[in-house]
């Protein structure tokens, strides 16, 4: 999968066009994504499924290979992820929370509107990770004001404070609902897509979940939580969707691979077969319309 990513990349033109720091990110997003399933045992028998889901789902969106910002936002979220989990029923994991808010609060300097999700963390926090305290509640605030802190001191040197001032102003412009004039068809199919993907993973979970222990089940919730909240955001505000899909993909790559790698039916194994070949036909429509 590495090497068919290679590929992709090199017809996108990544290579060609020195998109080194898009690429390196997607290098690292893979590997993090590997280590997000080692360390947290999300899948129960040894398997590479979720970095390969990943690697396949991020790819076929060959249209937003040219973004950093994004990569960058897609990069912070794998990362808060990891801290996030390492914290489950720690109520004195401050110093985990701390550094993975950071991660979040670093992912907002380039796309504000995911500070949106904050009130949902604090719930998953209280509600999955049980690890809610008022030490680890400070840490989370400090880890997300920790990159503005910088900012702010980088505004005085440069003598100029309207970066933040415009920057938070974001929060509160809003387009009209349910506006997709700005969605080309290949964005939308993708959408859909990936909400296919989605939904297929978290029946499957929903329905096998028994068979997992307590810890995965919790953290799958979150993924299954947080892509939920991806979605209907993404309904409501599609002009957001070059960040939002990448959220999209990081969730459902773990949803979908559960589904992958502990299903053996013979429905199952065609609809494996079916979704691969669905992915790499819409990767080479991608290609090709990008």
């Amino acid at each position: 999968m590495a090497v068919y990513a290679m590929v992709v990349c090199m017809l996108t033109g990544v290579f060609k066009q020195g998109q080194w720091l898009q690429f390196a990110a997607l290098a690292l997003s893979a590997y993090l994504m590997l280590q997000l399933n080692n360390t947290n045992a999300l899948i129960r028998i040894y398997s590479r499924m979720v970095s390969c889901s990943f690697l396949v789902l991020i790819t076929m969106t060959s249209f937003l290979m040219s973004s950093v910002e994004g990569a960058l936002v897609q990069l912070c979220m794998i990362v808060f992820y990891m801290m996030f989990f390492h914290a489950y029923q720690d109520n004195s994991a401050s110093g985990r929370l701390f550094y993975a808010f950071v991660a979040w609060g670093t992912a907002s300097l380039s796309f504000v509107q995911i500070l949106y999700f904050v009130p949902v963390l604090l719930v998953l926090l209280v509600t999955n990770i049980m690890a809610f305290s008022m030490r680890n509640l400070r840490a989370m605030l400090l880890g997300l004001m920790a990159p503005y802190w910088f900012m702010v001191g980088y505004e005085a040197f440069v003598g100029n404070f309207h970066y933040l001032q415009n920057h938070f102003a974001q929060l509160f412009v809003f387009a009209p609902l349910f506006d997709y004039s700005d969605l080309d068809l290949h964005r939308t199919l993708t959408f859909c897509f990936v909400a296919f993907l989605a939904l297929t993973g978290s029946i499957h979970f929903m329905r096998h979940s028994y068979q997992d222990k307590i810890r995965t089940r919790m953290f799958y919730e979150v993924f299954i939580t947080m892509n939920a909240c991806t979605i209907v955001f993404l309904l409501l505000q599609p002009q957001h969707y070059d960040y939002l899909i990448r959220l999209m993909i990081i969730n459902t790559s773990v949803l979908i691979a559960h589904f992958f790698a502990l299903t053996n039916t013979r429905i199952t194994n065609i609809s494996f077969i079916f979704i691969t070949l669905s992915a790499f036909l819409m990767t080479g429509y991608n290609l090709w319309i990008s």
